[in-house]
């Protein structure tokens, strides 16, 4: 990922309109926004996932994932789990491992990709 043909700028994100994104059980809302050129844009989202929610795919894409508050659970496709709390993160670049989030409880996350 490379930053590029972004002008400083501030995103209040109660502001921004909210997509929801059914999983195999629960929803994600996404708030979304895209910075850089429209070839190669960066995506920005704060995402809140609902208690129950378990992702309905395999992602391949690479992300920095900031968790805000909440719980999640992320199994890697060779069985590795990890348990992000607020304030961990976890970054992982396209291709690299695919992974596969879920929350008992509830958790809204700040993400890059």
């Amino acid at each position: 990922m490379k930053m590029r043909d972004i002008p400083f700028g501030t995103t209040d994100w109660s502001t921004v309109e909210a997509t929801e994104h059914p999983g195999d059980t629960g929803v994600a809302r996404w708030r979304t926004r895209h910075f850089g050129p429209a070839d190669d844009p960066i995506r920005v989202r704060m995402v809140e996932y609902s208690p129950g929610y378990s992702a309905d795919h395999w992602c391949s894409k690479g992300h920095v994932l900031l968790c805000l508050a909440g719980e999640l659970e992320t199994l890697l496709q060779d069985g590795r789990r990890f348990v992000l709390k607020p304030g961990m993160s976890y970054q992982v670049a396209d291709g690299a491992e695919a992974h596969r989030s879920s929350t008992a409880s509830g958790a809204t996350l700040f993400i890059v990709d």
